[in-house]
């Protein structure tokens, strides 16, 4: 790309969005762009009254924070989007790319205490702020003691209601508040196998239009290959399950000695308690990203695909369906 051509960034007005897409600015000025910010409300911005789970935008109920940035690509009204990667959904819409993911920030959720620092040290009867389904299925398991309570808003509006006594903790992402500067609040990290973080969580992605060469060529310099192949594996499981991003199935692909290793799980709350499936399996050795399968530029997916195979043998299918079946009979 041409020194004197603008590249057109599209972004979600929230601090958080805004923090990231200026961190993605600052590597492509960096690396001799020229780059404006285009600032776009979503329906997720927007609907703070209500769940996520509640909204609904596309036909799988996901996609919330991404639809309206989309159009703005679409139309050409900006280059290229800057998504929390966890907010896409599995299916890349039609005419669209993901052309890079940088660095990623920690996968995992944290919990910010007011009243005690860990989860397990909470006193029966605490009040546990989060909207999440997959967030408030895993606290719900590990103390069904415990009330969980919904909370919306960006990140400085749930620590002002924290802070107010309305909640005896919070369960947020980690690299949000890593991203914003506030790290100093979390008290304790919550990893698997104990609690499982969502698909892509951490990771940013960077989407165009398809067949744009001039923008992918752009932004692929400050893409991460080790962490693009992680979150390739991560929402290939997803998309093997027919999850949405809204589903509560947790995942995390890391690199150990060179190998790709994906762990997954998915979470169903009934009558009885928590019912908990989860399995693992790994990509070949070497440390090219596409793992074993050398040249083969789907093996990321593929290793989704093989830990979505065991969780279906787990019964995971047949948790997801009663999920729909009752997510659609409460919609009616």
């Amino acid at each position: 790309m041409a020194a004197s051509t603008t590249l057109r960034i599209g972004t979600r007005g929230s601090a958080l969005a805004s923090t990231q897409t200026h961190w993605v600015v600052e590597r492509l000025r960096a690396l001799g762009l020229q780059v404006e910010v285009e600032t776009i409300s979503t329906v997720g911005d927007v609907r703070t009254d209500q769940p996520i789970s509640g909204i609904v935008a596309g036909a799988s109920g996901d996609g919330v924070f991404v639809r309206e940035l989309e159009r703005a690509l679409l139309e050409g009204r900006i280059d290229a989007a800057v998504h929390s990667l966890k907010d896409m959904p599995t299916a890349v819409a039609a005419g669209l790319e993901i052309a890079c993911v940088p660095q990623r920030e920690t996968p995992f959720d944290v919990l910010v205490g007011r009243s005690a620092p860990t989860l397990a040290s909470l006193p029966a009867g605490a009040v546990v702020g989060t909207s999440s389904v997959r967030r408030v299925v895993q606290v719900r398991a590990a103390r069904p003691d415990l009330v969980v309570r919904p909370v919306r808003g960006n990140v400085d509006t749930r620590l002002r209601k924290l802070d107010a006594g309305e909640y005896d903790c919070l369960i947020l992402a980690g690299a949000g508040l890593h991203r914003l500067g506030l790290a100093a609040r979390i008290t304790e990290e919550l990893r698997p196998p104990a609690f499982w973080p969502a698909i892509a969580q951490g990771a940013l992605a960077i989407e165009v239009r398809a067949g744009d060469d001039r923008v992918r060529r752009a932004v692929e310099p400050i893409d991460d290959p080790d962490a693009h192949a992680a979150v390739r594996a991560e929402r290939g499981c997803l998309a093997a399950l027919a999850g949405g991003c809204l589903a509560p199935i947790g995942g995390w692909a890391r690199w150990e000695s060179g190998r790709l290793r994906l762990g997954a799980c998915v979470l169903e709350a009934g009558e009885g308690g928590v019912v908990t499936v989860a399995a693992e399996d790994v990509l070949g050795g070497g440390t090219d990203p596409a793992g074993a399968a050398g040249s083969d530029v789907d093996a990321p997916e593929a290793l989704g695909r093989r830990v979505a195979e065991k969780l279906q043998a787990l019964g995971a299918d047949r948790m997801l369906a009663r999920m729909r079946a009752a997510a659609s009979a409460k919609g009616d």
